[in-house]
């Protein structure tokens, strides 16, 4: 099936650079010559088969490594032939220090891989959506929204590449037990409205950016604030909130 749809994909991605090599030479813009136009041709395919891999790497499909190799090389042998730069298909060689690149943001995914029996919950305004216990659920870029009116509150672990968390606790069903939640990121935003009744410990971390929790705040760089409500131990129904990101803000506030 996935050899299907590579080659679905290599047909699809030759018809769109056919046509558009046609369109251009109709237009004037490229010369219809088969050896000017491979030049221009093959470069773009590898662009396409690239973001191609990317979409379905964010997707969680795999491929995301190699898809942005693609998109780069296939993009500097563009820039090549429009005389921006000076790179040859032979010059692959010269991206080795992508490798690094990749094994540093390996390195980031592998250090959030806890285990922990906790089912998850994204996107609760486009109706409740839950994995099974066990597996962690990562969002590569994209925002996700737990503003549903009565939505279950259920133990979360949640990572984000670049993204906005907006949590709001007042609109949702909150069991009466202790509720881990735990979000991490790399770029974006984390708000979260909290009721006034419901007894809570917030644990804060941002490596560059503000913290802003019930009045408390921390602006710069290795920010943390750590609150706890005064009858937490006791209570039954609470919630046991971690937030980490490496750059952006992160606000808590009470309604």
């Amino acid at each position: 099936m996935k050899q299907n749809r590579f080659f679905r994909s290599v047909i699809a991605i030759t018809i769109i650079l056919l046509g558009a090599a046609l369109f251009l030479a109709n237009i004037g813009l490229l010369s219809w010559q088969l050896n000017e136009a491979w030049a221009f041709i093959y470069p773009a395919f590898f662009v396409l088969l690239g973001l191609k891999w990317c979409l379905g790497g964010i997707k969680g499909e795999g491929g995301l490594a190699v898809g942005s190799f693609l998109v780069i090389f296939g993009a500097l042998l563009l820039m090549d032939r429009f005389d921006l730069l000076s790179f040859w298909f032979w010059d692959f060689y010269k991206l080795w220090p992508l490798l690094i690149v990749y094994l540093g943001f390996s390195i980031f995914g592998t250090s959030t891989k806890r285990k922990k029996n906790y089912s998850f919950i994204f996107d609760s305004d486009k109706g409740d959506k839950t994995k099974t216990a066990g597996k962690k659920q990562r969002f590569p870029i994209g925002d996700h929204n737990f503003q549903a009116s009565n939505w279950e509150v259920e133990p979360m672990d949640l990572w984000n590449a670049v993204g906005d968390y907006h949590l709001d606790f007042t609109k949702a069903f909150i069991p009466d037990k202790e509720i881990p939640i735990n979000i991490r990121g790399w770029a974006g935003d984390i708000r979260i409205l909290m009721p006034e009744n419901v007894e809570c410990k917030i644990d804060a971390h941002v490596k560059a950016g503000d913290i802003h929790v019930f009045g408390q705040n921390a602006e710069g760089v290795n920010k943390e604030v750590f609150h706890q409500t005064p009858n937490y131990k006791d209570a039954t129904r609470k919630l046991n909130i971690q937030l980490s990101l490496k750059a952006g803000n992160i606000r808590v506030d009470r309604v």
